[in-house]
């Protein structure tokens, strides 16, 4: 899908190569998107061109703005998502020296629970990247975004889910 908005998923390198993981899926789907792999402390992510663009780093630090529409107003967004578990997120805000000196931003307080079914949060009210990103979209982009990356999402999950012969729980 074409947007406004440009997606940039900094991925953690061990989390590159899983069939769980829903940045790069993400990242598929939005046209002109980038996936860039943090492979280790002594060797960070390369910082990707933001040339006439506003990057803001969706991560839920103690500074970050609550994101909104007007973000996407003032300038186009580039949303830099990290993807990886949580313990790995917060490695890469440390390490990555570009990626922690863009304006961060953070979702709305909500109460919608992840459906992600695939592996378990490490933190309350965690979100897997992808849900996280539609819900980033749907506020810059409009709901209708936010809405068909999150059937892709559901998809995925329950087809996964299929695969590995694990019954879809409603629960």
């Amino acid at each position: 899908m074409r947007l406004r908005t440009q997606l940039c998923v900094v991925v953690h390198y061990r989390e590159a190569s899983k069939t769980t993981n829903t940045g790069t899926v993400a990242a598929r789907l939005v046209e002109g998107s980038s996936v860039v792999v943090h492979s280790q402390a002594y060797q960070p992510a390369a910082e990707p061109d933001f040339t006439g663009r506003r990057p803001v780093l969706l991560f839920p630090s103690d500074d970050a703005e609550v994101l909104t529409a007007e973000h996407g107003r003032v300038a186009p967004v580039t949303l830099v998502v990290p993807d990886g578990s949580w313990s790995q997120a917060r490695r890469m805000h440390r390490r990555v020296g570009w990626m922690s000196k863009l304006p961060h931003v953070t979702l709305p307080p909500s109460e919608r629970r992840t459906g992600y079914l695939l592996r378990r949060s490490e933190r309350e009210g965690g979100l897997a990247t992808m849900e996280a990103i539609a819900r980033a979209l749907g506020i810059l982009e409009g709901e209708h975004v936010e809405h068909a990356l999150d059937r892709v999402f559901a998809l995925l999950v329950s087809r996964t889910l299929a695969a590995r012969g694990t019954p879809l729980t409603n629960g």
